[in-house]
């Protein structure tokens, strides 16, 4: 049964927002949920203070990164039980990287793209390294890509969304000419999941990774998650041979069994006060539609961009100017873009800074409206016109931008 239209009043009402500000920064670290404290403390009194080592059976703990896994895979287009959650976006890359090389022995070439996330790129170049068989990293500018992608190539690893300019690649037309030419993909779901409609299986995806600190609101250092297509799942190589990927955790064997299918890419011990916050981000994102959710983030981007090009001629769009080109952010190039985001911020008007020259500004409508776009137009606009930016405090770069 279809999801009735999303109720984006409903979903505002779901969030902690302080007064006063303009948060345009949901594609970095999203707000905090009405309800997470509420889960989070139930997660510590009575499941911690009560139950103890009972609560990893008793509270469902344990099974928490399949279960949470099977709710995701629901609202990205994955079959069930071909997700699950745990440690971060960063390691859960290097897993599906080294299992998809492992499925592909006799090529080494890994393509990817220079506007990729770094962290995503150095994964594939330590990887490289270690193996030391010839493997090497390449990249080619993001619309390079396709012509790129040759019968040498092991595995396409890509970022769905560009996290710098919001640029998106087809997935399906990528995936698709990848296993034309025989090889694996791996997309990078870190600024698309909770932005935009994804389905991965549709685009017949062989592994995929993301976070869930961004759009989905699960809170600073929430776990990621992987997704291993069926075909893969039960020869999918875990490189990261963790006890909590063994077949029998408990039994405490010397020697690694891998667990079944995509539970094998497990690690660790899940970090059970971050889960219980990411389920109750989860309990908000089922009540939302992804179709209404993608019209509407175009409408309050196409606003956006509108009002910034009418009232800041100094500023140039970064981002593709087609909707269907980009995701659900929105950057543009400014020389002093560090000083001008500052000047934004210490007005209320929350995005951030990439270098060299890019200010961003995400957008999400579960807590975004008109409103909001129209007074941050406002305020950007006031920064450029008198040169608000050109203070000396603006121009100390911070340890984070």
């Amino acid at each position: 049964m279809p999801k009735p239209h999303t109720d984006f009043d409903w979903t505002r009402s779901q969030f902690h927002l302080p007064d006063g500000m303009i948060y345009l920064d949901g594609n970095s670290l999203g707000p905090l949920p009405v309800a997470t404290p509420a889960r989070v403390a139930r997660a510590m009194e009575p499941e911690w203070r009560d139950m103890l080592i009972g609560g990893w059976v008793k509270a469902g703990w344990h099974l928490a990164p399949e279960r949470l896994g099977d709710r995701i895979a629901a609202m990205i287009g994955a079959e069930p039980g071909h997700v699950v959650v745990g440690d971060t976006l960063s390691i859960k890359i290097y897993q599906a990287l080294a299992a998809a090389l492992a499925l592909r022995p006799e090529r080494r070439v890994i393509l990817s793209d220079t506007g990729n996330f770094p962290s995503d790129l150095y994964m594939a170049q330590g990887l490289a390294e270690t193996l030391g068989n010839g493997t090497r990293l390449v990249t080619v500018a993001p619309e390079e890509v396709e012509a790129h992608i040759s019968d040498e190539v092991a595995v396409l690893m890509l970022t769905e969304v560009d996290y710098r300019t919001g640029r998106r690649h087809d997935m399906k037309a990528l995936t698709e000419t990848a296993h034309e030419h025989g090889a694996l993909t791996i997309w990078d779901l870190a600024h698309s999941f909770g932005a935009l409609p994804v389905d991965l299986a549709s685009c017949g995806a062989d592994f995929a990774a993301g976070c869930t600190y961004k759009y989905i609101n699960a809170g600073p250092g929430a776990p990621a998650f992987i997704y291993v297509a069926p075909k893969h799942a039960a020869q999918a190589q875990t490189a990261l041979q963790g006890w909590q990927g063994h077949a029998t955790p408990f039994a405490f064997e010397h020697d690694y069994r891998p667990a079944f299918e995509v539970t094998r890419m497990r690690v660790g011990t899940p970090p059970v006060l971050q889960l219980a916050a990411l389920e109750a981000a989860l309990d908000v994102w089922e009540q939302v539609d992804f179709e209404d959710l993608r019209a509407r983030s175009i409408v309050l981007t196409e606003r956006f961009i509108a009002g910034v090009e009418a009232r800041c001629p100094q500023l140039r769009l970064a981002s593709p100017r087609d909707p269907e080109a980009r995701g659900s952010q929105v950057s543009f190039h400014f020389e002093e873009g560090y000083a001008a985001m500052q000047a934004l911020i210490a007005r209320g008007v929350i995005g951030d800074f990439r270098a060299p020259d890019i200010m961003r500004f995400g957008f999400t409508p579960l807590y975004i409206g008109e409103s909001e776009v129209d007074g941050a137009v406002g305020i950007l606009a006031e920064i450029m016109s008198g040169k608000l930016w050109d203070r000396a405090e603006y121009k100390v770069k911070a340890i984070i931008t």
